[in-house]
C-alpha cells in the first residue's frame, strides 16, 4: 500500500510513469526533457537516475527538493518513507522534563554564598560569560541528587524545558555528570535556533555556548531523529558539523545523510580540541574558512574509516 501511495505521489510530481522492471518506474526527465522516459526512480531503494543527462541521487527527497516541490507533498513523502523522516509521534514525543527542585538561578542568588562563588568560578573557567549565564538561564544545586553541580537547561521553541545537563563544579566530585532520565530525542537549545540560517551541530552544551550563534548540542555524538526531521522539514540549506575526533564515524554518517538529502555540509576540522576549548573568536574564524564538503571528500573520509 505504501508503494502504491508513493507511486501516486511521484506521479503527481513527474507525470504518469511507466514501470520498467521490478520497482523501477521511468519518467520524462525534468532536467534534460528527453522525449523518451529516461529518468528511472526505484520505489524500494529510492534511488533515481537519468540515463541521458546523468542527473542522479540516492534519496527521493533530494529529487523533490531539486524540483522545488511544495511542503504538502514533501510532508507526504516524509510520512511514506520512514527512513527519511521519523514518525510524528516520535518527533513530538513528550519528555516530561523539569528542573530539579533544588535548582537556583545564578543571576538572583546570594553572591556571597560559597556554593554560588564556586559554581560561578567553574563556569567562568569553562569560558561561559555572565551574558551566557543569563541567556541560557544557567543555575546550580546546593543539595539533593544534583548537589554541587551547575545546571544548563534546554528549552523548546515554545519556551518549555525539554532537557538539561548537569556538571560538577568540584574537582573531587566522583560523579562529574548526571543527566535526567528522559528522552534525548529533542532539539537542544531550540528556543535560540533560527532555521533560516546555517546551523552548527556540536556534541555538548558548552560547545554550543562557545559558538553562540545557531549552535545545537547533540547531547552526545549522534544526531537524533527529531533533529534530522526538523532540519529537512525547515529546508535548512547549510549544516556545519563540529564534532570531536573520537566522533569521526558519527560525523561522517551525519554528513552522508544530509548531503544525500540536498543539504550543503561543512565538515569542521577541530584537530585535537573541542569548541569550548578553542573559544568563540577562533571558532568563528575556523567556521568561516571551512569549505563545503564534496562527494569526493565524503568518499575519501569513508575510505579512511575502513583503515
Amino acid at each position: 500500500m505504501a508503494n502504491l501511495q508513493l507511486r501516486q505521489l511521484v506521479d503527481s510530481v513527474l507525470g504518469r510513469g511507466k514501470q520498467t522492471s521490478g520497482d523501477n518506474i521511468a519518467y520524462t526527465c525534468p532536467f534534460c526533457h528527453h522525449h523518451k522516459p529516461k529518468l528511472e526512480v526505484n520505489l524500494s531503494t529510492y534511488h533515481w537516475h537519468c540515463w541521458v543527462c546523468n542527473q542522479a541521487g540516492r534519496k527521493l527527497v533530494t529529487l523533490f527538493k531539486r524540483l522545488s516541490v511544495d511542503k504538502v507533498k514533501m510532508t507526504k513523502l516524509f510520512d511514506l518513507i520512514e527512513e527519511h523522516a521519523p514518525k510524528r509521534t516520535i518527533v513530538n514525543e513528550s519528555t516530561h522534563c523539569r528542573l530539579p527542585d533544588e535548582y537556583k538561578p545564578l543571576w538572583i542568588e546570594n553572591r556571597q554564598s560559597p556554593e554560588f562563588r564556586n559554581a560561578f568560578a567553574y563556569l567562568i573557567k569553562r569560558g561561559v560569560t555572565v551574558y551566557d549565564m543569563l541567556k541560557y538561564r544557567i543555575g546550580y544545586c546546593e543539595s539533593g541528587e544534583y548537589s554541587g553541580k551547575v545546571i544548563v537547561p534546554s528549552y523548546d521553541n515554545n519556551g518549555f524545558i525539554n532537557y538539561f545537563v548537569s556538571r560538577a563544579y568540584y574537582e573531587n566530585d566522583t560523579r562529574k555528570y548526571k543527566n535526567p532520565q528522559v528522552s534525548k530525542n529533542i532539539i537542544g537549545f531550540e528556543l535560540f535556533i533560527n532555521w533560516n540560517l546555517p546551523v552548527v551541530l556540536v556534541e555538548g552544551v558548552f560547545d554550543a555556548i562557545a559558538i553562540k550563534r545557531n549552535a545545537i548540542p547533540l547531547f552526545g555524538k549522534t544526531i537524533n531523529e527529531a533533529l534530522r526531521y526538523k532540519i529537512i522539514e525547515n529546508e535548512v540549506k547549510q549544516v556545519y558539523i563540529c564534532l570531536d575526533k573520537d566522533a569521526r564515524k558519527q560525523a561522517i554518517a551525519t554528513a552522508d545523510y544530509f548531503m544525500a538529502n540536498g543539504v550543503s555540509v561543512y565538515f569542521v576540522d577541530l584537530e585535537e580540541k573541542d569548541p569550548a576549548e578553542i573559544g568563540f573568536e577562533r571558532m568563528c574564524e575556523i567556521i568561516r574558512n571551512t569549505k563545503e564538503m564534496t562527494s569526493e571528500d565524503l568518499m575519501k573520509e569513508q575510505i579512511e574509516l575502513l583503515w
